[in-house]
């Protein structure tokens, strides 16, 4: 019981650094792009407010509420994967944990855009070229090794 404990404590601290790295990331490439830093973001509400989601250039409850809501807790869920291969091996090295959150955030990537539905991917195809939706992934795998890094000081 303990170890399932620590594995979803890792699994949040995990997810809410990833979730955080990789909006501040698509931010960022989203102003670099020319587009509002929360589009990104907003566009992740599609699921609920079909493709004009993307278009939103403000924070607004309506869309970047459950936006961010979505992309957090998709953060969680790869988080989950990404600890659950740490809990493999809790002695790693930093190297091996870089390598697991690429791993995981390749997987991500895979079933996002190529496996799920069109209305369940993140959406940032939409206010972003695909240059950046990758630079998005990369974001999350950052934060899943920095997530990684933290929970294994913890182990």
């Amino acid at each position: 019981m303990r170890s399932r404990t620590r594995l979803i404590q890792n699994t949040l601290v995990s997810g809410g650094v990833a979730g955080a790295i990789s909006a501040a990331v698509l931010s960022l490439l989203a102003k670099a792009e020319g587009a509002a830093p929360v589009q990104p973001i907003n566009a992740t509400s599609h699921w609920l407010h079909g493709k004009t989601a993307g278009n939103v250039k403000g924070i607004d409850a309506k869309h970047t509420v459950p936006g961010l809501a979505t992309h957090c807790g998709a953060c969680v869920f790869w988080a989950a994967l990404f600890e659950t291969l740490r809990a493999a091996s809790p002695r790693a090295s930093t190297g091996r944990i870089i390598c697991d959150a690429a791993a995981v955030s390749a997987v991500a990537a895979v079933v996002d855009y190529g496996l799920v539905p069109k209305n369940l991917t993140p959406g940032w195809e939409g206010p972003l070229p695909i240059r950046s939706v990758a630079g998005g992934f990369v974001g999350l795998a950052l934060g899943l090794a920095i997530g990684g890094l933290v929970t294994g000081v913890r182990r």
